[in-house]
């Protein structure tokens, strides 16, 4: 059977590093075995479940380039509104949809009395679970529906007790599989409680809805946190509840903020999707997510996709956690910026750049810009500020105000007033000259020349700057900042 893999989100809330790097693993290895990327939504928590939160799904597999064989997506009807469908042959997608196949396996489990109807009440259960603490016992549902007669389950339905579905586990039973990611597992099944399955809604639960799309989905291989190692032994119970195919399954290690600590919300458990609003690449987030429990043996940094399709493997996932170093993430986005063009870069950074209002001047203007400062970009929402001076009315010289020899500024705004041929060459060679002549250090004049052009101390290359401004709006400047400065025109 060829591949088969899902992701799976709860759309209980944002789109967070965590999920990203589970979903980018499942796609990987479908790739990397020519196999199918599904995407399906385990929506059953329907107080929490937001259609906010599955665009946030669908829109950072988008930024991340991931594109899923099957599951919904969305789509603008013909008033522009945004619709959520699906396609593929084994949905729906979403599990409030797919009630019914609950509901019916549930009842085959009834029948073949693997499952049993549990009456007990919250307030029953709760008094149960604080006997269990005082005694200093297992914490966990103690069995006493698991054998109630018809006469007594009748009587309880009179009392108008909804019941849940509870699967029976199998006493003395050791419970083993071959995790890909940390070899063999085992499991006792005494330490499993029976479990609801079925809640008195007609919900599943987790564990339940789980295996059955699984199933009818016919997933072969199950990429997911550790912290479903626990619910991995309940879901081989019911696969062989029904005698079904156990698929593969592949636990990827925690990550973990660079103090050790759980992620926090101003680290990597906020929304994938800000870290696109901040202008981070999609290869670099790609690259930097794959990093987080997988590597290759030569600890390879730097990957394109292609690449790392190529070369992804589950038997080269640690076991131990993974730390989430956004100084590592930013330093591969500006690896990443670095091979793109000016020509790309624009293309990517053009909505950042109309909301800074440069759109309106010319693209072959801004990508020029762009290429200037393109070694000191790193993420996408620098540009604006970046290249912003090169189109500005005014300057603002407040961080450059320490500057007291204005005549040598009046002297160079001659120089640069009689040259021709207004090229970053020339403009050097002639800058050099009257350097030379005037007896003076390079950086007594290459220092305030840039002060007076950008208003800054650092920026692009300085007579490349010189040829982009153009001769006028060079003048006008230099006049400006001796103006400013207390000299004269």
């Amino acid at each position: 059977m060829s591949v088969r893999v899902r992701f799976a989100p709860s759309p209980t809330g944002y789109f967070h590093i965590g999920s990203a790097r589970t979903a980018l693993y499942n796609w990987l290895y479908a790739k990397n075995h020519r196999g199918k990327f599904i995407l399906r939504i385990e929506d059953t928590d329907e107080v929490r479940s937001t259609v906010h939160s599955i665009r946030s799904i669908i829109n950072g597999l988008k930024y991340l380039g991931i594109k899923w064989d099957e599951g919904p997506f969305i789509i603008k009807n013909e008033r522009g509104d945004e619709q959520i469908l699906s396609r593929g042959d084994y949905g729906p997608y979403f599990q409030t949809l797919r009630k019914n196949f609950y509901s019916k396996f549930a009842d085959e489990l009834l029948k073949k009395d693997l499952a049993y109807l549990c009456f007990c009440t919250q307030e029953e259960l709760e008094e149960m679970r604080k006997k269990q603490m005082k005694e200093k016992k297992p914490i966990g549902y103690d069995g006493r529906c698991r054998n109630l007669s018809v006469k007594e389950r009748e009587k309880l339905r009179a009392e108008g007790r909804q019941p849940v579905v509870r699967f029976k586990v199998p006493q003395g039973k050791k419970i083993t599989f071959v995790d890909l990611v940390r070899g063999e597992i085992s499991f006792n099944s005494d330490d499993i409680k029976d479990f609801v399955i079925l809640r008195a809604t007609g919900s599943p639960t987790y564990n339940f809805a789980c295996v059955v799309d699984d199933h009818l989905m016919e997933i072969t291989d199950v990429i997911r946190g550790e912290d479903h190692i626990s619910n991995t032994p309940k879901q081989i119970l019911i696969y062989e509840a029904f005698s079904w195919e156990i698929p593969n399954f592949a636990h990827l290690p925690m990550i973990l903020d660079v103090d050790g600590s759980r992620l926090s919300k101003r680290k990597g458990a906020r929304s994938l999707l800000e870290y696109e609003d901040e202008g981070f690449l999609k290869e670099a987030m790609v690259n930097y997510l794959a990093l987080l429990g997988w590597g290759t043996q030569d600890s390879q940094n730097f990957f394109e996709i292609p690449e790392l399709i190529e070369k992804f493997s589950l038997s080269r996932v640690n076991t131990s956690p993974a730390i989430f170093d956004e100084n590592k993430l930013l330093w591969l986005n500006i690896q990443h910026l670095k091979k793109l063009s000016a020509e790309e870069i624009f293309k990517r950074s053009y909505k950042i750049l109309k909301e800074a209002g440069l759109d309106v001047y010319p693209e072959g203007f801004l990508k020029k810009a762009i290429e200037l400062e393109k070694e000191k970009i790193k993420k996408l929402r620098d540009i604006p500020v970046l290249i912003g001076f090169l189109f500005a009315d005014e300057i603002d010289y407040k961080e450059v105000l320490e500057f007291e020899k204005p005549e040598i500024l009046l002297k160079l705004k001659e120089i640069l007033k009689n040259i021709s041929d207004f090229k970053a060459q020339e403009i050097e060679r002639k800058v050099r000259e009257f350097c030379k002549e005037q007896n003076l250090r390079t950086k007594e004049v290459f220092h305030p020349l840039r002060w007076a052009l950008s208003g800054r101390k650092w920026g692009p290359s300085l007579f490349a700057m010189c040829e982009f401004l153009g001769k006028e709006v060079c003048i006008k400047r230099i006049e400006k900042f001796v103006e400013v400065i207390g000299g004269k025109k």
